[in-house]
């Protein structure tokens, strides 16, 4: 029976989220339990449990089953193998991962697809298991060898040109579009080009970020993966991300990870309006992520064990996304947006001005030019008023509101603040300023995270 791009349509759609099971070292069942019971009231449905080579992580898998299974939400589990940090050479490293199915495809709150146990990674396109392409060593020694219950419905994150997913049929039952988070590869292009244009950004800034902006949320890579899928026939599933930012700062001696990918223009929110625009060809939106601190886009909360991104991490708390979230995953699994029915704002902004020097010997991170200094707001509103956004004793802008969502944003200077208010009839509605941030001229080190404040 061939099934048609059309059938998705109808098919349910789900909404989930990435958890670095590596940052979960010292968690207890509790702690499981309140990101599940955090995470479903935000309009998540599962985690992908990106699991590592600790000798610990077992276990904390095995505490995120039992907490989901006793929240009593009907929140899903399933596997993410990290091939960046899993053997896959020999056929006896697939042993591990086949573990990991077999231990769980039974569990009441496994993410079951198409009746078979729903599997993922991060990477994986080089892994052989010892077979003569990557190709025969995921289908002798993974799909093949799991069978009935166990049988899995594998959905990975191989960074492979699209063209080319035809080579794995027989082992994809789709694919999972890591980077359609962010716009990377066209960012990367675009700014080393528009860099080396008579001084580029430096010489013309608005013109340059308003082509920058038009970058985010385009859906191009999603068609491209599609489109491949497409061609496969049957029934494929894909899998797009969304993110709401991207900063990493290891130095050579560490990870050597420094740099940003494009996050501003309220990437978050543009991206998830693209992708309920093409619902119709998407399947599954996987939110990365939920506690990934150290490349800056986690959505849940600051705790577990973070790899060494304290620096640019600590104090800046992105829970404030996850009032979004559920909006948008809502309007994504039903094809409408829900009625706003509490009035919220939510602000964000870096902690000091891209082109500040900062005696820190990581140095700044690519692509630091490309960001601009504002004051990003998101306003949800459950009827029309007003909104006057202010970052400075001098500097604010009053804008109109319609009932739904409003995409605001205004400059900051060196040494302002961010604060919003909604007024509605001659009421102040909605007031917030965090009292805990001011945009630092001189900061001690670099730090392109988000500071992220929202209203109760």
């Amino acid at each position: 029976m061939t099934h048609h791009l059309s059938k998705r349509d109808n098919a349910t759609k789900f909404v989930v989220a990435h958890f670095m099971v590596g940052n979960s070292y010292p968690y207890t069942l509790n702690d499981w339990l309140s990101d599940i019971q955090l995470a479903h009231q935000s309009g998540i449905d599962g985690f992908a449990l990106n699991v590592g080579s600790d000798s610990w992580q077992p276990q904390q898998v095995a505490s995120a089953y039992q907490a989901a299974e006793q929240s009593g939400t009907g929140f899903k589990l399933f596997m993410s193998f990290d091939m960046s940090a899993l053997s896959c050479t020999a056929a006896s490293d697939a042993a591990a991962l086949r573990n990991y199915i077999t231990t769980y495809a039974n569990h009441p709150n496994q993410f079951m697809y198409n009746g078979r146990v729903f599997a993922s990674t991060f990477a994986g396109e080089s892994c052989t298991f010892g077979q003569g392409s990557a190709e025969a060593g995921w289908k002798s020694q993974f799909i093949q060898q799991l069978t009935g219950t166990n049988a899995v419905y594998f959905v990975p994150s191989f960074f492979i040109d699209p063209s080319t997913f035809n080579t794995y049929s027989g082992v994809i039952d789709g694919m999972f579009n890591w980077n359609s988070a962010w716009p990377v590869q066209v960012t990367t292009s675009f700014t080393s080009s528009l860099l080396g244009a008579v001084g580029g950004l430096l010489s013309n800034p608005s013109s340059a970020f308003n082509a920058l902006s038009s970058l985010v949320g385009a859906t191009t890579p999603d068609q491209q993966y599609i489109n491949s899928l497409n061609a496969m026939g049957g029934s494929m599933t894909y899998m797009a991300a969304v993110s709401p930012w991207f900063f990493t700062h290891y130095s050579p001696q560490t990870y050597d990870k420094n740099w940003i990918y494009l996050s501003d223009d309220h990437l978050y929110a543009k991206r998830w309006e693209s992708l309920v625009q093409i619902r119709d060809q998407v399947d599954i939106v996987e939110c990365l992520t939920w506690n990934d601190y150290g490349e800056s886009h986690y959505l849940g909360p600051i705790k577990g064990d973070q790899p060494n991104s304290q620096a640019w991490v600590d104090g800046f708390d992105h829970t404030g996304w996850l009032n979004l979230t559920s909006y948008y995953a809502t309007a994504f699994k039903t094809g409408s947006y829900p009625p706003v029915t509490k009035d919220q704002i939510i602000l964000w902004s870096r902690p000091h001005p891209a082109l500040a020097i900062a005696p820190d010997p990581v140095g700044q991170p690519t692509n630091f030019q490309i960001t601009q200094d504002k004051v990003w707001a998101i306003v949800l509103a459950t009827s029309s008023g007003t909104v006057t956004l202010s970052t400075s004793s001098s500097q604010s802008q009053t804008f109109s509101v319609s009932a739904g969502v409003a995409k605001l944003s205004i400059p900051i200077n060196p040494g302002g603040y961010m604060a919003a208010t909604l007024v509605r009839n001659g009421q102040n509605v909605v007031n917030l300023k965090p009292n805990n941030f001011t945009f630092n001229p001189n900061p001690p080190s670099y730090n392109f995270n988000a500071f992220v404040a929202a209203s109760n």
